[in-house]
């Protein structure tokens, strides 16, 4: 998989954007049966739920006809994702983890670009849409182009960031995607519902 995600960043249609210094990344590699700690998924899953973060939807632009992925071809491609954040002040960076096995992923790749649409409390909803696989995400979904990628830009989220696909790595079943900072803004800061959490398992909201 990790491979293959060289590979479509290689046949990205943008261009790559300007080189950062970053130090050397370890070689792109599956996780060992000897690097396997005799931990329950479920538990692990349970106890790392405590943690409440964000939700945002990351999306990128269509890409060549005929590409293969979770929606039809020629459209824009995004799924729901709770493990993004920000990760360099200088050079502007940011990431986010997907999993191995998304259908998503091969698209966003081969763009090689993404926006990341940080999703207000009232987008419950189409938080639900975007986690689903095998069907058309955006039907009935309102949004613009991005400044700098093209990406899709969703209509009342609290945040969006433009990016360029800077890195990827391996990290266990996911991958680890580190996008360049391009261009960024905030939808209505007087937004009374505030950003949309996750918590055990749960969607939440901030509350005074």
């Amino acid at each position: 998989m990790a491979e293959a995600a060289v590979r479509y960043l290689r046949s990205a249609r943008t261009p790559a954007p300007e080189p950062v210094e970053a130090l050397p990344r370890p070689a792109l590699r599956c996780v060992g049966e000897d690097e396997r700690a005799p931990l329950d998924p479920a538990e692990f899953r349970r106890v790392l739920g405590h943690f409440a973060t964000g939700v945002a939807v990351i999306t990128a632009p269509p890409t060549t006809p005929g590409t293969t992925g979770d929606s039809p071809a020629g459209s824009p491609a995004g799924f729901a994702c709770q493990s993004f954040t920000s990760l360099s002040l200088v050079p502007p960076l940011v990431a986010f983890m997907v999993g191995r096995t998304s259908t998503t992923w091969p698209r966003i790749a081969r763009a090689g670009v993404f926006c990341v649409n940080v999703l207000g409390a009232h987008q419950t909803e189409l938080c639900r849409a975007f986690a689903v696989s095998g069907a058309d995400k955006f039907t009935g979904v309102a949004y613009d182009a991005a400044p700098v990628s093209g990406s899709p830009r969703l209509s009342g989220a609290v945040a969006w960031i433009d990016c360029a696909i800077h890195a990827v790595h391996t990290g266990g079943d996911h991958l680890i995607v580190v996008g360049r900072v391009d261009a960024l803004g905030t939808g209505d800061d007087d937004d009374p519902d505030g950003p949309l959490l996750f918590h055990r398992g749960r969607f939440a909201r901030l509350s005074d």
